[in-house]
């Protein structure tokens, strides 16, 4: 198996925590080093890499893939400069900033015969597979309605100063509303239309913190939350179809887990706690169904294995460049219907 050389522009939680410790598991890639500004954190994990002082330096290194993991109003610029240096590459969502910039590094990438993509890593979360599985037994006849949340309890501004201050890339809809829409449309497809209302709740708050968004389908209707006033959750998945409904909490230990350290696996890696199985109230020929259902294990791993295929086989990247211009469509829909109060057509 040959090795994909990697390397991360930034070595913050997100590099730590959801990217090098996958690299390390994965025997396909080997983890470069990363770009790190100020602080030097990088060779205390991994002593073997490099931390390079800046990003030309690491672009005129042997690298084949750049990991583009900055901020948000960032991930246009270092991701068009990977690829003009002939770096495979994948960018954390949001994806951009805009549709346009995202179209723009999709066309590039062709031209180049390059492989991009979008770090949509929630796909591979235990409750989310779970989900997806009853779906995919059709166990719940025709969807009438499903609502997806991303909730927290956390008043307090965050310390990372690009999250709180007004840029093209702040606010919640671009942090947390990616995972909803990705899921979404994942699941959907793309809806017909989109309404949005996107609001500041927290006290001295100046970027969006509260998104409602509901996404129009010919038969069904997706709605889509996230906010940081949730101290008791409901479900984060509710589904309801014709025959039944199913019910899931948000349960995914991968991310809490990493963060204390934890190295990731490829067998019991990761299950949720007991008492968090969803669940599922049916009818199957005739009969009522009431139980609760186990939940499948999660794996960011296969997110990691997915872009190796890729780039060493020539495969379609486990999250596509569409897929990341797909999200910033409906974020963008979403801020026009909110500025508009009104539905906006794709």
């Amino acid at each position: 198996m040959r090795k994909i050389k990697t390397a991360l522009l930034s070595y913050g939680m997100s590099g730590k925590v959801f990217h090098a410790p996958f690299l390390e598991l994965h025997p396909g890639f080997e983890l470069v080093g990363a770009w790190e500004r100020s602080t030097k954190l990088i060779q205390i994990d991994y002593p073997n890499v490099k931390s390079y002082p800046t990003f030309e330096a690491l672009l005129e290194d042997d690298v084949e893939l750049i990991i583009v993991n900055t901020p948000t109003a960032t991930h246009y610029e270092f991701a068009k400069k990977a690829l003009f240096a002939g770096k495979h590459i994948i960018v954390e969502k949001a994806f951009t900033t805009t549709v346009a910039e995202a179209e723009e590094l999709k066309q590039l990438a062709e031209s180049k015969n390059l492989k991009l993509s979008v770090f949509q890593n929630r796909r591979w979360d235990s409750d989310f597979k779970t989900v997806k599985s009853i779906l995919s037994e059709e166990i719940l006849g025709d969807i009438v309605e499903a609502e997806f949340h991303f909730d927290r309890y956390n008043p307090v501004l965050s310390p990372k100063i690009h999250k709180e201050t007004v840029n093209s890339g702040s606010g919640i809809l671009k942090d947390l509303g990616p995972h909803l829409i990705d899921q979404a449309l994942h699941l959907f497809g793309m809806p017909k239309s989109v309404f949005a209302d996107i609001r500041i709740t927290r006290n001295h708050s100046l970027v969006d913190d509260y998104i409602d968004i509901l996404l129009f389908y010919t038969d069904f209707r997706v709605r889509l939350k996230a906010g940081f006033f949730v101290r008791e959750a409901i479900p984060a998945y509710v589904i309801h179809g014709k025959k039944g409904s199913f019910l899931k909490q948000r349960g995914d230990l991968q991310e809490d887990t990493l963060k204390l350290g934890e190295k990731p696996n490829l067998t019991t890696w990761k299950s949720e706690n007991e008492g968090n199985e969803g669940v599922l109230h049916t009818e199957t020929n005739g009969t009522v169904v009431y139980k609760k259902v186990p939940t499948l294990l999660g794996n960011y791993n296969d997110y990691f294995e997915g872009v190796y295929l890729s780039i060493s086989a020539n495969s379609v990247e486990p999250v596509t460049a569409q897929d990341g211009i797909n999200v910033m469509r409906i974020i963008e829909a979403a801020f026009e219907s909110n500025s508009l109060k009104k539905t906006i057509f794709l």
